[in-house]
Formats: C-alpha cells, sequence, structure tokens
C-alpha cells in the first residue's frame, strides 16, 4: 500500500509554468510505475505522464515537449514539471501509483489537485 499526497496546482496564465509533486508514504523505488493523470468534469481520468521504475517515460501527445515527470527516490516524490501551459490543460491532476500485489498491479490515487490555466 501506499498513501499519495498532491501539491502544486493552482491558477496560471497560458504561457506559464507550474511544478506538481506527489510525495509517497513510503519508498518509491520499486513501485513499478508512477504517473499523473488529469480529469475534466464530464470525462474520463486521461494519463498525462508515467514513469516506470526502470525509466521508461510515456506522455500523452498533448503535453510532448512541454510536460517533463521526474522521481526523486531520496524524497519518495514525483513531480510534473509543466510549461507553455495552455487552456486545455486545466483540471484536476492525479497521482498514481501501480503496484504489484499477489500477481495483480493495483492502483492507488491521491486526492487531486486542480490546476486551472486562465488564457
Amino acid at each position: 500500500q501506499v498513501q499519495l499526497v498532491e501539491s502544486g496546482g493552482g491558477l496560471v496564465q497560458a504561457g506559464g509554468s507550474l511544478r506538481l509533486s506527489c510525495a509517497a508514504s513510503r519508498s518509491i523505488f520499486s513501485i513499478h510505475a508512477m504517473g499523473w493523470y488529469r480529469q475534466v468534469p464530464g470525462n474520463q481520468r486521461e494519463l498525462v505522464a508515467a514513469l516506470g521504475s526502470g525509466g521508461v517515460i510515456n506522455y500523452a501527445d498533448s503535453v510532448k515537449g512541454r510536460f517533463t515527470i521526474s522521481r526523486d527516490n531520496a524524497k519518495n516524490t514525483v513531480y510534473l514539471q509543466m510549461s507553455s501551459l495552455k487552456a486545455e490543460d486545466t483540471g484536476v491532476y492525479y497521482c498514481n501509483a501501480k503496484i504489484w500485489s499477489v500477481n495483480m498491479l493495483r492502483d492507488y490515487w491521491g486526492q487531486g489537485t486542480q490546476v486551472t490555466v486562465s488564457s
């Protein structure tokens, strides 16, 4: 199990930057994958960026070249650096951890942090 706490959201103008942080309650070194998802009202939660334990990184096409996901194992924290923000980046951003449990991958979620980009 793991508890995840996001921070860093807020209101920013288009073209600006924000850095989201996700602090985990345990070591993230052996977690299968950690990532960030975004949800807007009426839509499903969608993947923004994910970082696997082996270093593999995936980004949604809409954020490639603008967002960077990274991790600090010593601080048990995953970051999402968001630059050149657009109005369509607005949403609630959730931190996710995928952890193996009895031969199954289980999802754990933070409470979410709101990001609002004004145009």
